[in-house]
């Protein structure tokens, strides 16, 4: 197989994304203060401005004349040129968020999802009824929205096309037209692991290292992983499925179909499991929904009163959480693990600590002794945010600023 060769246009491309990050970055920011931030010169600074102006992206929002020199315009992302929404479809909710191009949260609706049920047109139904809301709450039009990003679980795209596959659900292209046809607008749509690491970024710690894995912890577990600054997709587009590698040889039954798998242990029912072995009787142990679970830890944890087996399920779970992550950053070696999710915004003030502790410990030689552990700065729905991000990436490859190849577009 041959190297990819880069083009003058791809490089062109690059100078765009990298002054979009500066100015998204800075929230407003000179000509030359872009310069300074992304390496690239004035005159090219200069160039990819006016184009990005001239498509109505970025915009000039003020202008300081000083008493030497030419008057100085201050930049800012053209908020007002219209909304881009990310859907976030789990297995427990569908989450719609709508953006400004400036990628500001605008508003927000989530209908729960029952766990059973599994029929794709239910589920195409459910993700077109959380966009019409999120249109017609906040009185957009349809004419309005640059792009709509839905980010579905198990995506992958192989030899015989783009298809989803989680425990029992079973898509492929019928069902992924079928929900073009419902959505009736500009549509890409990727994995929720890339996703976050798009996420990360554009807005988040990402912006600032080359190599990064953004874990994301709720009912599954998985890594969406940047490296040399790009993020890692696979052969299928199905890079990332740390959730499914080994922790324990032989040990809980994964809904994969394998046993010992990381998910197994730190997804929302395998902590569940945790505290049902240290304490069967506790009365969170059969909780039947997972994010009344997780909320109902982490009060137990942050009350006045210590719960002696909700302390231990979130110890062991940092144990495990550490352990895994000991194996990933010996493979990967990134500069920075963030940690997102619901079950991260839950408990993370008290995974963090003990989990940093043992991928330390754990981890071999070195590969961990300069590691940044953190918890994301992609507030709210970082899912939702990041196939947001990719809509409008799309939006801008169809005006012809980025040859970006954009995962899975219908």
């Amino acid at each position: 197989m041959g190297v990819l060769r880069r083009t003058s246009r791809d490089i062109r491309s690059d100078s765009r994304l990298d002054v979009l990050h500066a100015v998204l970055s800075a929230g407003e920011t000179t000509r030359n203060e872009i310069a300074q931030a992304t390496g690239l010169s004035t005159a090219t600074v200069a160039t990819v401005v006016g184009e990005l102006i001239a498509e109505g992206i970025v915009a000039e929002t003020k202008v300081t004349v000083g008493r030497i020199g030419r008057p100085t315009a201050t930049l800012g992302m053209n908020a007002d040129r219209g909304r881009v929404v990310g859907i976030d479809v789990a297995e427990t909710y569908v989450s719609a968020v709508m953006f400004d191009t400036a990628l500001n949260q605008i508003a927000s609706v989530e209908d729960t999802r029952d766990e059973q049920d599994q029929d794709p047109d239910s589920v195409v139904e459910g993700i077109g009824r959380v966009l019409d809301r999120v249109l017609e709450e906040n009185g957009v039009s349809r004419r309005d929205v640059l792009g709509v990003g839905v980010a579905l679980p198990g995506l992958v795209q192989g030899p015989s096309g783009v298809s989803v596959v989680v425990p029992h659900w079973t898509w492929h292209r019928v069902e992924l037209d079928r929900l073009r046809e419902r959505l009736g607008l500009p549509l890409v749509i990727d994995n929720p692991l890339r996703v976050i690491a798009t996420a990360e970024l554009w807005l988040g710690r990402g912006r600032y290292c080359s190599s990064m894995a953004t874990i994301n912890l709720g009912t599954g577990v998985g890594a969406g992983i940047v490296l040399e600054g790009r993020v890692l997709r696979g052969a299928t587009n199905s890079a990332g499925e740390w959730g499914h590698s080994l922790l324990v040889l032989d040990g809980r039954p994964c809904r994969c179909g394998r046993r010992g798998c990381v998910e197994a242990y730190i997804g929302a029912p395998g902590i569940q499991q945790t505290l049902r072995e240290i304490d069967p009787t506790h009365p969170l142990a059969d909780l039947e929904l997972q994010r009344d679970f997780i909320a109902a830890m982490a009060e137990a944890a942050d009350g006045p009163e210590p719960d002696p087996a909700v302390r231990e399920t979130i110890a062991r779970t940092a144990y495990y959480l550490g352990s895994a992550l000991a194996d990933l950053v010996a493979v990967v070696n990134p500069e920075i693990v963030t940690l997102t999710g619901w079950t991260t915004w839950a408990l993370g003030d008290h995974l963090l600590l003990p989990t940093r502790e043992h991928v330390r410990e754990q981890a071999p030689g070195r590969s961990a002794h300069d590691l940044q552990l953190v918890v994301s700065t992609v507030g709210g729905n970082s899912v939702a945010t990041g196939v947001a991000t990719i809509a409008l990436e799309r939006f801008l490859a169809d005006a012809g600023l980025l040859t970006t190849q954009i995962p899975i577009a219908l």
